[in-house]
């Protein structure tokens, strides 16, 4: 594991690596917690959406781009702010990289232990409902629970138009809400995951139009405390406010949309973008 020595000329940093623009959500959650990290964003949005890809082309695909990203902007942390992303590529990414690497899982164990009736939602993409990795989580952490798979991937399209400055009304999310109250055993739910970084941008939306309080959790909070402890590790000091930001995507597809929802964290970048094409 790398330790600070090497990169004391520079501001510490983080690459956040996504499809899309979801991983705005747990970027919101380390800047809160660790403001003077500098964040730079990785976006493959010349393969948006990874939802609909089979995991054979996704994986190597995930980490070709990602390490070619992190070489790109010389971070001191990979931070894969995508389920699909994390469930598919984490142990590749760890054999090839020499950063550490912080990977985006459902938080399933803690909202197993939350849960006072025993029931939990799982809502996902289709792609992380059905993988592996998520049946052997729900396996390991939520033995006796039980869950309710929720597939919502029209949620993605939902919280990118809310990234566009659009209205998402509790009609819109109708189809999603039923499918976690109004199945079996819905009416005994009391804890919703949400298993994909896009959601977490509609937790507001969710718990107006859903038919009474649940807890609704996410890996944001986790994975901003990974972080902060492996920039310890690495003895790595922040400054007090984050240096300048890049914006790496692999198209120029949808380009100001990204630039635009990216924004709040360093408009500066905009000028400093790496496209990198694969």
């Amino acid at each position: 594991m790398p330790t600070g020595s090497g990169h004391s000329t520079k501001a510490p940093s983080a690459l956040i690596f996504d499809s899309g623009v979801g991983a705005i959500s747990i970027a919101r959650e380390v800047r809160r917690q660790i403001p003077g990290l500098t964040l730079h964003f990785g976006i493959d949005n010349g393969f948006y959406p990874y939802g609909t890809k089979s995991e054979d082309v996704l994986r190597p695909r995930i980490v070709d781009i990602a390490s070619s990203m992190m070489a790109a902007c010389g971070a001191d942390i990979l931070v894969v702010g995508c389920n699909t992303a994390s469930t598919l590529a984490l142990p590749q990414l760890r054999e090839v990289l020499p950063q550490p690497v912080v990977g985006v899982v459902p938080a399933i164990k803690p909202a197993a232990a939350a849960s006072a009736t025993g029931t939990i939602a799982l809502i996902a993409t289709e792609g992380t409902v059905n993988r592996r990795y998520t049946r052997e989580l729900i396996e390991q952490f939520a033995h006796g629970i039980q869950v309710i798979n929720v597939p919502a991937p029209e949620l993605v399209s939902l919280a990118e138009a809310k990234l566009r400055g659009e209205t998402v009304t509790s009609a819109d999310l109708v189809p999603v809400i039923e499918r976690i109250f109004s199945v079996p055993n819905g009416n005994l739910v009391d804890t919703a995951v949400l298993a994909c970084t896009h959601f977490p941008l509609l937790k507001e939306e969710l718990a107006k139009a859903a038919p009474r309080p649940v807890n609704w959790l996410d890996s944001g909070d986790a994975i901003a405390r990974r972080v902060r402890w492996l920039l310890d590790e690495l003895k790595l000091e922040l400054p007090k406010a984050p240096g300048t930001s890049l914006l790496l995507t692999s198209s120029d597809d949808n380009r100001e949309q990204i630039e635009r929802a990216f924004a709040e964290f360093s408009p500066s970048y905009l000028g400093a973008s790496i496209p990198i094409k694969a």
